[in-house]
């Protein structure tokens, strides 16, 4: 990419191409705008090669092995350990063997221009884009700079930590060989998930939370199963400590010192504790914000501490929801009200109109592909009763449901749903259980449907299945 003295002009300007931006970039250019995609690594972003695609690439083979061993009539060979080879062969197919041809040339049918490179602000409307072989092209946003670079691991700070070479959710969805012993930092979603399929395909995974419990965000009885799950898989759950020192021995192993003094030694260390905006190196300080921060933005995604309703931060970014399906939801967002500013318009008002992004406080849905999969959306009662929310919980054993049997002999699993009593709506949902992932769309739409329980009653399940579960909740409700 040779320096381009000239400045190019676009209507829209997306700065990384991972889902999200090009969901921006796919609603902006069908509304008629000009828009240029800059991508600095692989198109498909973080989801496609590092995260969710080949995570539950992973993860699938593990839960579908669990629920066949259970399953009478079938070949006692399912019980066997997963042919890791084969597994990991199935994982680079799904990760595109980290080539990103395919989604480049999507990019390209859908009409949308493509650069590969690092960009930067560079004030008001500016973009300067230096690529992979040092040279710099320079762009100009008529109506709108959306921002979608998503997030990154946020490492803990340790000393020597570089030189320990860890592991994060890159290398722990992407590593060609299983380690002997995983020791994974860290018990919210990532850190389950794979010690999870680490486990399964063949590590001794010890997982190291300091808390409580494992998924601290949900509700407690989720990461009780899922805890009970993984010990009875063989894997080590620990709680109440911390990682006090690490180091690299001469042989390779990793050495660790715990908070209560304990010590482990393990072949490779993930550490799972969170996550921070990929907002460091892109310009922020050119129109006044922050390098590094989380870039806050409102319900239309614009970011309005800079003026002009021009910067938009969509996805991970702007550290609403750290989801993908709720950044490309976002992204449908802010590309309608680039669309509707750039024709001279104003958002619609409305807390549900099409340019608000009014799921990210309501209606946020996450499931975590353990055994059990955990599914939640909405309100959690810790979430409740720190904020002061009255509400009513009402709990069902999914064991209980002619459904859960058919899935899974001996099927465990437990379905919450909290109701604000005033207004007789459902405000959150949580199930855990084997296949509960399937339930979480019937939450989220009347979550955000806002529809009344006396109208839940008329939604009626099919038998036998594990969406008996609202049937058996009202019931449960009514008779309380």
């Amino acid at each position: 990419m040779p320096t381009d003295t000239t400045t190019r002009a676009y209507d829209v300007i997306v700065i990384g191409a991972g889902p999200v931006g090009e969901n921006v970039a796919d609603r902006t250019t069908a509304a008629g705008l000009s828009t240029v995609l800059v991508e600095s690594e692989l198109a498909g972003g973080e989801c496609s090669y590092w995260a969710c695609e080949p995570s539950k690439a992973l993860l699938r083979p593990a839960l579908l092995r669990a629920d066949a061993v259970h399953m009478p009539g079938l070949d006692p060979a399912v019980g066997n350990a997963l042919d890791a080879k084969a597994v990991l062969a199935h994982r680079d197919r799904m990760a595109g063997d980290w080539k990103d041809d395919g989604q480049v040339e999507w990019i390209a049918s859908a009409g949308i221009d493509f650069l590969r490179g690092h960009a930067r602000l560079a004030g008001e409307r500016e973009v300067t884009v230096e690529g992979p072989d040092g040279g710099t092209v320079r762009l100009r946003a008529r109506h709108a700079v959306a921002v979608c670079t998503g997030s990154g691991p946020a490492l803990p700070r340790l000393p020597g930590i570089e030189a320990l070479r860890p592991w994060t959710n890159r290398e722990a969805t992407s590593a060609q060989q299983v380690p002997r012993r995983l020791a994974i930092v860290g018990a919210g979603v990532v850190g389950v998930e794979m010690a999870t399929a680490w486990q399964a395909l063949g590590s001794q995974v010890t997982l190291l939370a300091r808390g409580e419990r494992v998924l601290p965000r949900m509700e407690r009885f989720a990461g009780e199963l899922v805890t009970e799950r993984l010990r009875e898989a063989g894997a080590v759950v620990r709680f109440g400590v911390e990682v006090a020192a690490a180091e690299r021995t001469p042989g390779g192993e990793v050495a660790i010192t715990l908070s209560d003094g304990g010590e482990l030694l393990a072949d490779e260390i993930l550490f799972a504790t969170g996550r921070a905006p990929r907002s460091v190196d892109i310009g922020l300080d050119t129109v006044g914000l922050i390098p590094g921060d989380w870039l806050a933005a409102d319900d239309t995604l614009t970011v309005a501490a800079v003026p002009g309703e021009w910067l938009y931060a969509v996805g991970d970014v702007n550290g609403r929801a750290l989801y993908t399906h709720q950044g490309k939801y976002q992204a449908r967002i802010a590309g309608a009200v680039i669309a509707a500013r750039a024709r001279g318009e104003q958002p619609a008002p409305g807390r549900w109109s099409p340019h608000r992004s009014t799921a990210d406080h309501e209606a946020v849905p996450g499931v975590v592909f353990t055994d059990p999969e955990v599914a939640s959306v909405g309100l959690t009662s810790d979430e409740a009763l720190r904020t002061g929310r009255v509400v009513e919980v009402v709990d069902h054993d999914l064991g209980q449901l002619a459904g859960a049997h058919q899935y899974r002999p001996g099927y465990q699993g437990r379905a919450r749903i909290l109701l604000d009593p005033e207004r007789q709506v459902v405000v959150g949902a949580t199930f855990a259980g084997p296949g509960v992932a399937e339930l979480l769309y019937s939450a989220t739409v009347a979550i955000a449907g806002e529809v009344p329980v006396e109208r839940l009653w008329h939604a009626v399940p099919a038998f036998p299945t594990i969406s008996e579960v609202w049937l058996r909740l009202l019931e449960t409700r009514s008779q309380s």
